[in-house]
């Protein structure tokens, strides 16, 4: 069976890229990479792109005159590349419904919160500063609505008193790296479906939730 071939939209470091790309390296994952692209010449994440043999393209967002202009050039550098599912790993540029309807269904989103709850940037101190006792990840489909779409999967971790935002988002992270090659599997195995605004996910067990300890938190 041919393999979902992946676009990864990255504007940083590419972490969440990585993991897709080791998940990718087995023959027997379900999906590749067919390309890198970033809206930043110089984001760290090419080079990772690239190590692992994997084409890349830059798509500056300041080149172009305005956000449509710049979305049609993104959907037009996806789409000759032959991908299949698009998949935000750090990408920020908000995306406008022009290019989400373009990917209606076939593009999704990594976000560090248990969404719906603190939806855009600097969740963790959020996350903190609300005296919750849990922050997580979200895989999500992309939506017009920013960090909005129906939802795949979602990891969990303790906050612990002695936490700050960076130890919170490097806990946090490494389950991202989880869920995130989790859900894609999924989407290129045909287990998810979208009904009513919700997902539908056939014979994944337990594996629909996950759980993160906090390395430190009492047995």
């Amino acid at each position: 069976m041919a393999r979902l071939k992946l676009g990864v939209l990255i504007s940083g470091r590419g972490t969440n890229l990585q993991a897709l790309i080791d998940a990718a390296a087995d023959p027997a994952f379900p999906a590749e990479i067919a390309l890198v692209l970033s809206n930043r010449g110089d984001a760290a994440g090419l080079v990772r792109a690239e190590a692992a043999g994997i084409p890349t393209a830059v798509v500056r967002h300041r080149d172009f005159a305005d956000r449509p202009a710049f979305e049609d050039a993104l959907n037009e550098t996806l789409a000759r590349a032959g991908v299949e599912l698009v998949c935000l790993a750090g990408f920020m540029r908000l995306l406008t419904a022009r290019f989400v309807d373009f990917w209606a269904g076939k593009a999704i989103n990594i976000h560090p919160s248990i969404l719906p709850a603190f939806p855009g940037l600097d969740t963790h101190r959020r996350a903190i500063d609300a005296g919750v006792r849990f922050a997580g990840a979200t895989v999500h489909y992309l939506s017009a609505e920013m960090d909005a779409g129906p939802i795949i999967l979602q990891a969990a971790t303790p906050i612990l008193p002695e936490d700050d935002p960076d130890s919170l988002a490097a806990r946090v992270l490494e389950a991202e790296h989880v869920i995130y090659v989790r859900a894609v599997r999924w989407i290129a195995e045909g287990r998810v479906t979208i009904t009513d605004g919700r997902t539908r996910i056939r014979d994944v067990g337990d594996a629909a939730a996950y759980a993160l300890p906090a390395k430190s938190a009492a047995v």
